[in-house]
């Protein structure tokens, strides 16, 4: 059977000679992986391009009873992006993104709010002239409430990381004091998110890294995250 849906690609490997496996998160299915024939041969050029991460897409997919790898049948980008691939700071924190997004996203269901916040978060990111740095902060605490566990406050996230052992880098956790600094931080980007003031990149990476904790926390071997180190180096310019 047949099912039309739109999209947003996570990521691809290679699978053969001019073909790819892509993880998608669908509007209608949720996540899935799709065998995509041919994108990797050079005529017709470009085809791969389609399948970087967060780009948005209209497709036709074959679907299975039983789940699984099935294929695209068609598929377009919906909305071409306009900056993200383009910027190089963009481009870093859309790969972190990506990143976290596979490694967060893992339902085979359709989840239509989830699917409208990714959508429409990314393309507004994409549409954004200035003023982003923020921007991956600001994405997770939303992310997090459609994933379920959502923090009301600041307190919460940090007073959580802070007594957790459990979790990579707790033994070089700031201090309880360095961690009361962060939930006023933290309040803005949840409360005022158009408005919220960081002092700096170096504040923006710890609380990113504080923030990554409390995911490490909620979301079972979420593990470390590979492309935070570039990021951090974009963020600390920003």
């Amino acid at each position: 059977m047949l099912i039309k849906s739109r999209g947003i690609v996570l990521s691809h490997i290679r699978y053969r000679e001019t073909s790819i496996i892509a993880r998608v998160y669908t509007e209608r299915l949720g996540l899935q992986s799709y065998l995509v024939n041919g994108v990797r041969k050079a005529k017709p050029p470009g085809r791969i391009a389609l399948f970087q991460p967060l780009t948005p897409l209209d497709l036709v997919a074959y679907t299975s009873r039983n789940g699984g790898l099935t294929r695209l049948s068609e598929f377009r980008c919906s909305e071409p992006f306009r900056t993200l691939p383009y910027d190089v700071r963009k481009s870093s924190i859309g790969l972190f993104l990506s990143e976290m997004l596979n490694r967060v996203l893992l339902e085979e269901e359709e989840n239509e709010p989830l699917f409208t916040f990714l959508h429409d978060s990314i393309l507004a990111f994409d549409r954004q002239a200035e003023g982003f740095e923020n921007f991956a902060l600001i994405f997770l605490l939303q992310l997090s409430h459609y994933l379920g566990f959502g923090p009301e406050t600041g307190a919460e996230i940090t007073s959580q990381v802070a007594f957790a052992t459990d979790v990579p880098g707790a033994a070089t956790a700031p201090t309880a004091l360095r961690f009361r600094e962060f939930d006023a931080h933290f309040d803005q980007l949840m409360r005022t998110p158009a408005t919220a003031t960081i002092p700096n990149g170096r504040v923006r990476r710890e609380l990113l890294g504080v923030l990554i904790r409390y995911y490490q926390l909620h979301v079972e071997r979420l593990g470390d995250i590979r492309s935070l180190a570039v990021l951090s180096e974009v963020l600390a310019e920003l």
